[in-house]
């Protein structure tokens, strides 16, 4: 079983007839130059090769579910660990590839609970994996690249759980004055988790 040709097409450049959505540029937390356009970037600069190429991103997340059946959130957390939390993909970025990849037949629905969907990789998109391996191993490459010069960075699961931290207090904060009691509170509450930082 051959590559489906609409991954055929995105190696080639071709467009098959649709634009290449702004997700497969590498559009995440840092922003349309985050992988090394004109202004450069951590992966990259002028005169250096980008992190993720027109379509790479498909390639990232077929290869990831060919290797562990996962959900969409699960995918999301895989490249921001595979690339030392330089980058993190939205959801936004996610969800519309695991579509795509869908209906090109590459991945399946293998298990649902509620809302949440566990791909899992086709036939198909095994012989696509096959058909492009050495191309899914640069684009990994350059990944683990990325992750050996972002190393001195905190680990992703530290800066996903400040931002959750940092989103709580504010969300809190945002609802109105808050009573002598509540203020108490929340400050024994920050106290406490402040504490349990300085001891881990």
């Amino acid at each position: 079983m051959r590559c489906h040709p609409f991954f055929h097409a995105f190696s080639r450049g071709e467009d098959w007839g649709r634009r290449e959505p702004p997700f497969a540029r590498g559009f995440g937390r840092r922003g349309p130059d985050f992988d090394g356009g004109p202004k450069g970037g951590p992966f990259g600069g002028p005169g250096r090769r980008r992190m993720f190429d027109q379509g790479d991103l498909r390639f990232v997340v077929l290869k990831l579910i060919a290797d562990k059946p996962s959900h969409g959130y699960e995918i999301i957390k895989a490249i921001e660990e595979r690339v030392g939390g330089a980058y993190a993909p939205s959801p936004g970025v996610i969800y519309p590839t695991l579509t795509l990849l869908e209906e090109m037949g590459a991945i399946a629905v293998s298990q649902t609970d509620g809302p949440r969907k566990l791909y899992a990789v086709t036939p198909e998109g095994e012989a696509t994996l096959r058909d492009k391996e050495k191309e899914v191993e640069a684009i990994f490459a350059r990944m683990e690249d990325a992750r050996a010069r972002h190393g001195g960075g905190p680990a992703p699961q530290i800066l996903r759980a400040m931002e959750n931290f940092r989103t709580a207090l504010r969300l809190r904060l945002s609802r109105g004055p808050l009573s002598a009691d509540e203020v108490a509170r929340l400050a024994a509450i920050l106290d406490e988790a402040a504490k349990g930082v300085e001891n881990a």
